[in-house]
């Protein structure tokens, strides 16, 4: 399951609003505004959570359940990685907000 913390931000961390995203997923903008109001574990059809998180995948957001390996624990959303590149060098701004994956 993906929490409403995690859409809202996975959404920040790509920089696009919420009918940003409900068109890439094929969704309503009101279908993306009540699963980001969702407490705890985002509500809706299971088609459309499917398309979100589909679409996120697409924008190259990986989401971390509380089962997958992690630096941290809890839930959380990173960018993955670009097969084939080397990786990117954490910018001032990132290491001041916090944990940066590698």
């Amino acid at each position: 399951m993906i929490t409403s913390a995690q859409l809202k931000a996975a959404r920040a961390m790509l920089g696009i609003d919420q009918r940003a995203l409900a068109e890439l997923a094929g969704v309503s903008v009101p279908t993306v505004q009540r699963m980001e109001t969702s407490l705890g574990n985002v509500r809706g059809t299971i088609e459309s959570l499917t398309r979100i998180i589909e679409a996120l995948d697409r924008a190259g957001v990986e989401l971390i359940s509380e089962e997958m390996k992690s630096n941290a624990v809890g839930r959380g959303v990173r960018l993955k990685q670009a097969v084939g590149t080397m990786s990117a060098k954490p910018r001032p701004k990132d290491l001041k907000a916090g944990h940066v994956s590698s």
